[in-house]
């Protein structure tokens, strides 16, 4: 028993039973007006039966007015009842409220998860949100929870990695835990599967394909065989980079850029002209047929954007060329758009649902459009998309790019009005 001070007779040990139940109905933090206490022996009975002022004993399992257990206690000593059961058992609890505080947690966590930005920036995520809300409460608490995911989602905003292995990656990116991401921990598994939806690929099951999964993000890339196409490239300077893109523009061919060479820039200089991005290697491929050494800046992402791609594009835009973005009206093309305009600066290029629809009537039996997710820059584009149900693939709009290339002040007018 405590020491709280009680008054005399009301820490007896035959009081104990009744205590504790009255402890356990009051740290409910509902209301309560009697309690059922027992089975008691009758040394308890008649305890109680002192305490009540009964002229006979209650029965085994009692059932006790609080009321009349206020007053008894007033009696013996002046006190509150939650002060005497307080004194004799321990601080009484609000289990009721600290049940309301962690569903409050619980509800402040799932609604900071779904509209973070790098969810609302990737759509695609929107699936891993309702994959890490139906696992639950790791360890059972919030911020346990909100800890890993937002180590998660820092690992997630800085994909894809510039080539580095997964521990180098891992220490930079983690406070300086090299092992934070190592197969099989929480926080890998996390990143791998928010991944793989992004991607719209399978979880990876075996190493094997985790480490796929992790080159495919740009992690422990081979700096030799990740390469971004580029076109029409006049960069000055002196370094190897500079040389290979003007070298290969004069000659009117796509340059294959390494990223190590694209880590090596150099004091690379370029004009003013922005740089428009594609897709497909197709359409390149007949930007340069038509336009030859002058060829205007064209890089393309040859689909998902490796670590090459984004290095260059980040160069490109550090230097100050403008970027601008088009590839498929289909649901692996937006997930790699928003992908682009998460990753750079980028804005989109022709890509926006009055372009889809203006599109259509060039390919009136095409593929379907597959899993859709909401295109960021145009709410009004996935809706479109899912009415008729019919992708526009890249290589079919390529005239118009082409267009907008020979005369870029349209296509950039075109591209500020989607913002």
């Amino acid at each position: 028993m405590s020491d709280g001070g009680s008054p005399a007779g009301l820490d007896r040990p035959e009081l104990l039973p009744l205590w504790r139940a009255v402890h356990e109905r009051l740290s409910s933090g509902r209301p309560v007006s009697r309690v059922r206490i027992g089975p008691l022996d009758d040394e308890q009975r008649g305890a109680l039966a002192d305490l009540l002022g009964l002229d006979r004993l209650p029965d085994v399992r009692p059932l006790v007015s609080l009321a009349r257990l206020e007053e008894a206690v007033a009696d013996a000593g002046g006190r509150t009842l939650r002060d005497i059961v307080a004194g004799i058992v321990g601080p009484l609890e609000d289990r009721a409220a600290a049940r309301q505080r962690r569903d409050d947690e619980r509800a402040d966590l799932w609604t900071w998860l779904e509209v973070h930005e790098t969810v609302r920036a990737q759509p695609a995520l929107d699936e891993w949100v309702a994959h890490c809300r139906s696992g639950g409460l790791i360890d059972g608490s919030a911020l346990r929870t909100r800890s890993v995911l937002a180590s998660a989602l820092a690992v997630l905003a800085a994909l894809p990695a510039d080539g580095e292995p997964l521990p180098v990656f891992a220490a930079r990116m983690l406070d300086g835990d090299s092992h934070a991401l190592d197969d099989g921990s929480r926080l890998s598994s996390l990143v791998l599967r928010a991944l793989s939806i992004v991607y719209g690929a399978e979880v990876p099951g075996s190493a094997q394909q985790r480490r796929a999964m992790w080159a495919r993000a740009g992690v422990a890339d081979d700096e030799l065989s990740s390469t971004v196409l580029a076109a029409g490239l006049r960069p000055l300077g002196d370094r190897v980079l500079s040389r290979i893109a003007s070298a290969c523009t004069e000659a009117g061919h796509a340059a294959s850029l390494t990223l190590a060479q694209l880590r090596d820039p150099g004091d690379l200089r370029l004009s003013t002209e922005p740089v428009h991005i594609t897709e497909n290697p197709s359409v390149m491929a007949l930007a340069l047929r038509r336009f030859g050494p002058d060829c205007p800046p064209l890089v393309c992402t040859s689909g998902w954007p490796n670590s090459a791609a984004v290095h260059l594009l980040r160069l490109l835009a550090d230097r100050g060329a403008a970027l601008r973005y088009h590839g498929d009206f289909d649901g692996e093309g937006i997930r790699i758009a928003a992908y682009v305009l998460d990753k750079t600066s980028a804005a989109p290029w022709r890509m926006t649902s009055a372009d889809y629809r203006e599109a259509l009537p060039r390919t009136p039996r095409g593929p379907a459009v597959g899993r859709l997710t909401p295109a960021p820059w145009d709410p009004a584009l996935v809706p479109a998309m899912a009415e008729h149900g019919t992708a526009v693939l890249e290589e079919t709009v390529a005239e118009l790019l082409l267009d907008d290339l020979a005369a870029p002040s349209v296509a950039h007018g075109e591209s500020d009005a989607c913002f």
